[in-house]
């Protein structure tokens, strides 16, 4: 399972910006997290509990902000909404799309005391 990993990256991320910006304890934890990711949030959530035990993010809710997936063709230069990685162009059907967007996982803010 991929997500346990990515969530001990995030709280490792938590917390350094814990002892750079000097808070205690982090409420909530708003991630962005790409519709093209191969992520599944409910795992990423589960991972995310375990992960954040004994850390400021301990019992922190953590928000998963959905980013669709975007592909640009560059045999006829058409964006287009993207589903999986494999999507052909819908344009010309030439080309599977270059990933603009919807790949990513980010934290985007904290909420903090």
């Amino acid at each position: 399972m991929h997500e346990l990993s990515l969530a001990e990256n995030a709280i490792a991320i938590i917390e350094d910006a814990a002892r750079r910006e000097c808070f205690a304890r982090v409420r909530i934890v708003r991630v962005e997290l790409g519709a093209l990711s191969c992520v599944e949030p409910e795992a990423l959530r589960f991972a995310f509990a375990s992960a954040s035990l004994g850390s400021c993010a301990e019992g922190a809710r953590l928000e998963i902000l959905a980013v669709a997936g975007e592909g640009l063709c560059e045999a006829c230069g058409a964006r287009a909404p993207m589903e999986t990685v494999y999507d052909l162009c819908p344009r010309c059907g030439i080309r599977p799309l270059k990933v603009l967007c919807g790949a990513e996982m980010r934290i985007r803010d904290l909420d903090v005391e």
